[in-house]
């Protein structure tokens, strides 16, 4: 029997199962080794830029398995379950997971892209201009663009403290070489830290391919959203929130802290393989 077929119907399919017990295991083991022993999971699992130094290629795929907190993995988990086991039980195991990585995988691609093109490349190209030629003319062409954003409770902090003399100093015009010294030594490690902060956690981008699959074999089934009384058709629910989630990302909220693109990913990527699928594999069917 061709491995992509479905084995019957189940509420529970293997593949959603596992991926909920991995998923609630590492949650687990992210908060017990947190509090007990200072490990922190998601800085060692989560997707860093691929120019950190704390980048590994194996967080392409277990980013996909760690979350932020509690309400985080409570909704990607619920909807896993509810729209994947639909899914699986029709397109079969192998192919699900196949999908729910792939997808996973584009999320974190699109994501990669969209922070290089809004953010890093122009931040890290304004730290590399001063690194290039230290001066106060270039070091103050930094500050006044992106300033010192340094999370108190971070490290960094104390870091900066012991630079600030100093980078006061350029920034008012000195040039003398100590503090020329010892802003350059800041301006690299800064740029690491700001490289090494983890981009993104979580299954929303495998999530939302998930929805657009559903979307596509069931596009009429109707949805109850919460505090939303009427039902919702599915092919409606994934166009709309996909529109929300491309506005979201557009406004670009510095107080937004949800990777929108890589949800966008997620569905961009879900429906070129599913087209890919159609074309290629005359046994695929969408239902």
């Amino acid at each position: 029997m061709n491995g992509f077929q479905s084995g019957g119907v189940s509420m529970l399919p293997p593949v959603v199962k596992n991926l909920l017990i991995i998923n609630v295991l590492m949650f687990i083991a992210m908060i017990a080794l947190r509090n007990s022993i200072g490990i922190d999971l998601n800085d060692l699992l989560g997707l860093h830029w691929f120019g950190s130094e704390k980048f590994h290629y194996y967080q392409i795929i277990t980013y996909m398995f760690m979350h932020a907190n509690f309400e985080h993995i409570l909704f990607n988990m619920f909807a896993v379950w509810m729209f994947g086991n639909a899914i699986e039980n029709v397109w079969g195991s192998k192919r699900f997971l196949i999908y729910y990585l792939i997808t996973g995988i584009g999320a974190a691609a699109l994501h990669y892209g969209i922070i290089y093109f809004e953010t890093i490349r122009e931040f890290t190209g304004v730290i590399d201009i001063f690194l290039n030629n230290p001066s106060p003319e270039t070091l103050q062409a930094f500050y006044t663009t992106y300033g010192f954003e340094i999370n108190n409770g971070s490290r960094m902090f104390s870091v900066f403290n012991e630079a600030v003399p100093y980078l006061e100093n350029v920034l008012n015009g000195s040039s003398d070489s100590t503090s020329i010294e010892k802003s350059y030594d800041f301006m690299v490690t800064y740029k690491q830290f700001y490289l090494n902060a983890p981009t993104v956690v979580g299954a929303s981008g495998s999530l939302f391919g998930i929805l657009l699959a559903f979307g596509m074999m069931f596009p009429n089934a109707e949805l109850f959203l919460m505090f939303i009384p009427i039902p919702i058709k599915a092919k409606y629910f994934v166009a709309g929130y996909g529109a929300i989630e491309l506005f979201s990302g557009i406004a670009n909220n510095p107080l937004d802290n949800v990777a929108h693109f890589a949800h966008l990913g997620g569905l961009i990527t879900g429906f070129i393989l599913i087209k890919f699928w159609q074309k290629t594999d005359s046994s695929f069917r969408l239902r």
